[in-house]
């Protein structure tokens, strides 16, 4: 929906609101690319007739999958990307897992579908879910201004956690603030607080009035990670271990508290530089994505909570209900919801920071679920990969439902 981003500069655009997180790389030419025996399997034929979304979907068989190998690696070779993951499950129509290209491109180490990554505006969804167990413990309420929790914030008396989840609130996205780029790039080592990224948000006015419009910005996420952390009296990083990322079952996934990324992991590289060239970002300090994109996760992990995150399974049904409310974006077929986009039936979010992107995306009619990891954020052709990636591969299981999501300039 809008880019993936934590993005930093490019971030703000993207349309609906995805990921905007990162900091982005160009990568140099298409690497060669480890392909590990698929794990396909197929247990039902497919229907005479595309009756119901269930049906659209092809028996993943050798022959789709050399479709999908075919499709990912053209994406791959276009948009110059390093390594990348694909999951893909679809129950009664089995499963497609595979790794392509490498995870670090100075040893030429393969990339794996086993490595822990950078995951960028998929954090998002974990703070926005934090916040609705909190909605369900009575703790808060969506419709609270954010001003009762957190103390200086430009019209805090009418903005409303509900309009900071679903990217309605009008406050500038402080990753778009030239002051703090220039402060991430000069040292992409140093540790923010969540006040110092605030501080870029708040020397700015409002976009538009509150619940006005949609406009992506990581400002909002930044705010709600302060609001959870306030009426639980924990640590964010506390607060998504124990009544987020546990109840999941979710054993690779946290929310980092230092820089430190453990390994396994791919190197991620960017052009969110200072300079403009590609760089390697795989140690920049999280800490300035923070609750809208500072997580680290797998592919398994991933896989669990597409699913968790689109059913509902942590929330009441009112409350996810609640959620799945889905707003206009501005972008055709595709609605944003709390924390959570709907793109021609896929439910989930994107991500990207710099070096990484993530779309982890589940279809509840049909229980599908899709996930893809990449070590790179550098756009192609104005588009970002994890989005051409979603496009391809939907393109071939489920062309009724194609994953679209075209990016837009920033709004400002």
């Amino acid at each position: 929906m809008t880019r993936s981003y934590t993005r930093l500069r490019r971030g703000a655009a993207a349309a609906a609101a995805a990921g905007l997180l990162a900091v982005t790389v160009p990568v140099g030419a298409a690497w060669p690319e480890t392909v590990p025996s698929p794990s396909v399997s197929a247990s039902s034929t497919p229907s005479a007739s595309p009756a119901s979304p269930s049906e659209e979907f092809p028996p993943l068989t050798p022959a789709v999958a050399r479709q999908l190998d075919q499709a990912v690696r053209q994406v791959m070779g276009d948009a110059r990307v390093p390594g990348v993951t694909v999951g893909l499950w679809v129950p009664g129509k089995g499963s497609y897992v595979r790794a392509f290209g490498v995870a670090d491109k100075s040893s030429g180490a393969p990339m794996s579908t086993g490595l822990n990554m950078r995951v960028g505006s998929v954090t998002k969804t974990f703070t926005v879910t934090a916040l609705l167990t909190l909605v369900d413990q009575g703790k808060v309420g969506l419709d609270d201004p954010i001003g009762k929790y957190v103390k200086g914030v430009p019209d805090g008396d009418r903005i409303t956690l509900r309009e900071l989840a679903g990217m309605r609130s009008g406050l500038f996205n402080y990753s778009m603030d030239p002051d703090f780029f220039k402060a991430l790039t000069s040292d992409p080592q140093r540790p923010f607080t969540p006040q110092e990224l605030l501080d870029y948000s708040f020397k700015h006015p409002l976009q538009f009035q509150p619940g006005e419009k949609f406009e992506y910005s990581n400002t909002n996420a930044i705010l709600l990670g302060l609001v959870v952390e306030k009426a639980s009296g924990r640590p964010l990083a506390d607060y998504l271990e124990r009544n987020v990322f546990e109840p999941a079952g979710m054993s690779h996934t946290f929310l980092p508290r230092t820089a430190a990324f453990p390994a396994p992991h791919a190197q991620g590289y960017t052009d969110q530089t200072a300079s403009g060239r590609t760089g390697n970002a795989t140690n920049w300090n999280p800490s300035w994505a923070w609750a809208a994109g500072g997580a680290i996760s797998d592919q398994r992990d991933l896989r669990t909570w597409a699913r968790v995150l689109a059913t509902g399974t942590l929330l009441s049904p009112a409350t996810q209900a609640e959620r799945l409310r889905m707003g206009p974006s501005g972008l055709p077929d595709t609605g944003y919801g709390l924390g959570i986009f709907d793109v021609h039936g896929w439910v989930g979010h994107n991500g990207s920071l710099p070096g990484y992107e993530s779309l982890v995306v589940h279809m509840p009619d049909t229980k599908a679920t899709l996930v893809v990891l990449l070590n790179t954020d550098t756009d192609h052709r104005g588009s970002e990969p994890s989005t051409l990636f979603g496009e391809a591969i939907t393109r071939v299981v489920s062309p009724q439902h194609v994953y679209t999501l075209p990016a837009q300039p920033a709004g400002r």
